[in-house]
């Protein structure tokens, strides 16, 4: 093998490798547990604010049965339900999709997915999830989204996905995050200019957030 043929294969492993490594970091329930706070502090005012119609409060009022559920890490009879008067998530969307509280109900259930690593069951619901002008919920709702997509292997889904939650959670932590995350995945694909125009981003527009303290060694990085 050729010195330059060495080279391009490494350069092929490290991507591939760069690309499990996000994969792999995505999956750390750390990231999804940061979603579930967001919406266990703002979820009921959210719901209150932004998806409770009157032809909905049937569903609303089921969907305030799971709470507990949700809030305790018990995603499954979330979900399915508890066969004592609580029909569960999916049940809620199917029957009730066409309401505002049903569509939120497709944001829990792909949550409750996501949090127990089934990550392609995750993303139909997801999808489903009609977002509203909000920076909690929907920006939330997309990144998770997008981190279901990145470890399915739907990468370039993925990096629009973030930089979607990125514009809609406007200055608020999670966007820097959402940009950093779609940068590493361009990044892996060897989209060295695309990924740099992520981290000068972040670096111009979020300056005093954590995820900017290192960013200089990314540019760095990407640059060469």
């Amino acid at each position: 093998m050729t010195q330059k043929s060495k080279s391009q294969s490494l350069d092929a492993s490290s991507a591939v490798a760069q690309s499990e490594a996000f994969i792999i970091k995505h999956r750390n329930p750390i990231i999804i547990a940061a979603v579930v706070l967001v919406v266990l502090i703002g979820g009921f005012f959210a719901l209150k604010a932004f998806y409770w119609g009157p032809q909905g409060e049937k569903a609303a009022t089921m969907l305030a049965k799971g709470e507990d559920y949700f809030a305790a890490g018990d995603f499954e009879t979330a979900l399915k339900g508890d066969k004592q008067g609580f029909v569960g998530y999916e049940k809620i969307a199917k029957d009730y999709g066409h309401t505002d509280a049903g569509n939120l109900a497709n944001f829990y259930a792909g949550i409750c997915y996501a949090q127990q690593g089934k990550d392609k069951e995750a993303i139909p619901y997801l999808e489903a999830f009609d977002t509203q002008d909000d920076v909690t919920i929907s920006p939330a709702a997309l990144n998770t989204l997008a981190n279901c997509y990145a470890s399915t292997n739907q990468l370039d889904k993925a990096v629009a996905t973030f930089k979607e939650a990125a514009k809609l959670s406007g200055h608020n932590s999670l966007a820097p995050i959402c940009l950093k995350e779609a940068a590493q995945i361009l990044e892996s694909q060897n989209k060295k200019a695309e990924a740099l125009a992520l981290y000068q981003q972040i670096k111009n527009e979020y300056g005093t957030s954590i995820t900017a303290q290192d960013i200089d060694k990314y540019i760095e990085r990407v640059s060469k």
